[in-house]
């Protein structure tokens, strides 16, 4: 009989977790040995394998001597915390991947608090030993600190070590710099990890973890099967978290994971990982079971989303000529399929009906939903991200989302840092050298703060600053933050831009078009070297005359201009500006494309 052990494997972003796994698929025999594996496989997201982070999890198995092994991918960024939430509640035991030169960072912290408060007991994996910089025994040190201070009981500060290389393939118990393979950790996850605690006398159970939508199957849900055996063809009941019904139906699919794929079986039972197909209108959080069952399995509480943007229609003069997917319902259609499967994701329709507030985690997360969205042919405008409010309800004080920042620059730069980070209300709380020259700085920060400092912050760095965030609490209201100190460049005219007015217009500032792109009024096509915004003509061209001067004219040699990335134009534009995004352009915009709206609005906001 095979032997069940349920894991999931946690990390910061980029500290190997993926790499790990492709190198267990093939030491496990999962991969055939003459079959091509992808590097990052688990990776199948286009997004994921541009970005290199994971942003699904996804479950795989592995068969290791008499035992099946059902090991789960969480993502390490914290905006995309609400896979891992709810991850943890499908197994036993956890793999912690730290890097052996980075050591702990802000999101270590936050995948380890989850699976502490789970009750799980994690192996420390020391990864990347091979690296020259490893210095596997500090990191050690502040892991054991940072189980310590995240109120680790005395089973869980007892946690065994591996120390490994995924990229390389190989494992040891002792901090060498390389090893054979991955035996020595696939047996000690057999030995540390417990078998799952499940009843399988008891009628069929099972809490639905994941949702996915297949072509030919429909709605499948993943989930581990808390109790009992589930067959083919049985009828099933869904119950919500209230205890509400939410549909009876029966089980067309049993699907269980053998690797890189997933194989129909028969039955499954108690404690086992499985995917389902047969329900319509089941979601996250809800119980599946036997017609019987009355009382649903308890569903842990996700942590609220603390920023949100508006995605409207797109009402641009191009609108409707990139995109085939253009109208309000469309665009409400696909927000609330993402809802529906993405617990961290919060959608709610405004009185306008055609503009939707979306809130999430953090820029990251509403980045991707809003990149993935333009890939399947979206169009639609986008504001400025604002952070969620609350009151509290002792006091009646007014609290924001504070964010933990981790900040690593060489020493040169930390000045000018620490300086940028107070002007945007962040209260230092630690500095200390890092090593190589390195000062690691911690700040508490309003969330509002942060908004549009990564860009600032890479050109303080000279690029070599790494930051990390992390969500951190609910604390009382900073007062105002400084936003952005330069006004834009504002097109007045509507054509193609032509090369000699752009030429003319870079002595005001940083310029985001280049020659022959098409403008509209109201369209932002730079940043002005000033703070107030300035009306422009992109569309200028030179006066031609029929009489020949006596020196040849000066040849246009136009600085490349800035284009931006998604994510940094979210995180530029300012409260009365919009992004307008489609399958094949960003462009930034006024929310108002008529001047006098403009002003009127300025007015209105003044007077306010």
């Amino acid at each position: 009989m095979t032997v069940l052990r349920n894991l999931a494997i946690i990390a910061h972003v980029d500290h190997g977790k993926t790499t790990l796994i492709d190198a267990l698929l093939q030491q496990s025999g999962a991969v055939r040995a003459h079959q091509q594996l992808a590097e990052r496989a688990m990776d199948s997201n286009d997004l994921e394998r541009e970005r290199g982070i994971t942003i699904l999890a996804k479950c795989t198995a592995v068969a290791w001597k008499d035992y099946r092994l059902n090991i789960v991918d969480t993502p390490g960024h914290a905006d995309f915390g609400g896979e891992v939430e709810r991850i943890l509640d499908m197994v036993d035991g956890a793999l912690l991947l730290v890097d052996s030169a980075e050591s702990v960072r802000p999101q270590t912290k936050f995948v380890l608090s989850k699976a502490l408060a789970k009750g799980l007991r994690p192996i420390v994996v020391v990864n990347k030993m091979d690296r020259p910089d490893a210095r596997p025994d500090t990191v050690l040190d502040e892991v054991f600190d940072l189980f310590a201070a995240l109120g680790a009981d005395e089973h869980q500060l007892d946690f065994p070590v591996a120390y490994a290389s995924g990229r390389s393939g190989w494992a040891s118990m002792e901090p060498v710099t390389s090893g054979e393979n991955l035996h020595p950790l696939l047996d000690l996850i057999v030995a540390h990890v417990p078998a799952p605690d499940v009843d399988r006398d008891a009628p069929f159970t099972m809490l639905a973890t994941m949702i996915e939508s297949d072509p030919y199957i429909g709605r499948v849900l993943t989930g581990r099967v808390a109790s009992g055996v589930v067959k083919m063809n049985q009828a099933v009941r869904a119950l919500r978290r209230d205890g509400t019904l939410v549909e009876d139906a029966r089980i067309t699919k049993i699907l269980r994971s053998d690797g890189l794929k997933r194989e129909a079986v028969d039955q499954a039972e108690a404690g086992d990982i499985v995917s389902i197909a047969g329900l319509s209108k089941t979601t996250v959080a809800d119980t599946i079971g036997a017609v019987g069952i009355t009382e649903p399995l308890a569903a842990r509480p996700i942590d609220p989303p603390t920023m949100a943007v508006s995605i409207s229609v797109n009402d641009s003069p191009l609108a409707g000529q990139e995109g085939d997917k253009v109208t309000s319902r469309m665009i409400r259609d696909r927000l609330f399929r993402e809802a529906e499967s993405n617990v961290a994701i919060r959608v709610t329709e405004l009185p306008s009906k055609d503009a939707f507030e979306v809130a999430g985690r953090g820029e990251l997360q509403l980045g991707v939903l809003v990149e993935t969205m333009r890939r399947e042919g979206f169009e639609m405008s986008i504001s400025r991200p604002r952070v969620l409010f609350r009151e509290n309800a002792e006091t009646g004080q007014l609290e924001e989302p504070i964010e933990e920042v981790h900040i690593d620059v060489d020493e040169e730069y930390s000045g000018v840092v620490v300086e940028k980070m107070s002007l945007r209300r962040a209260e230092m709380t630690d500095m200390r050298p890092s090593g190589g020259g390195k000062t690691r700085i911690v700040f508490m920060a309003p969330s509002r703060g942060l908004i549009g400092y990564r860009s600032e912050f890479l050109s303080d760095t000279r690029g070599t600053g790494v930051l990390n965030r992390l969500f951190s609490h609910y604390g009382p209201h900073k007062g105002e933050v400084e936003g952005r100190r330069n006004g834009v460049l504002v097109s007045n005219g509507t054509g193609e831009a032509v090369a000699y007015a752009l030429w003319n217009l870079e002595e005001r500032g940083i310029l985001f078009v280049e020659p022959q792109t098409r403008v509209y009024g109201g369209m932002v096509i730079g940043e002005h070297s000033r703070g107030n915004d300035l009306d422009v003509n992109p569309l200028k061209a030179k006066q031609l005359t029929n009489i020949r001067s006596a020196g040849k004219d000066d040849a246009i040699r136009l600085t490349p201009p800035k284009i931006m990335s998604l994510e940094e134009a979210i995180a530029y534009i300012d409260e009365d500006e919009l992004i307008e995004v489609t399958p094949k352009s960003i462009r930034l915009r006024k929310r108002f494309l008529d001047p006098n709206d403009r002003k009127k609005a300025a007015r209105a906001v003044a007077s306010a």
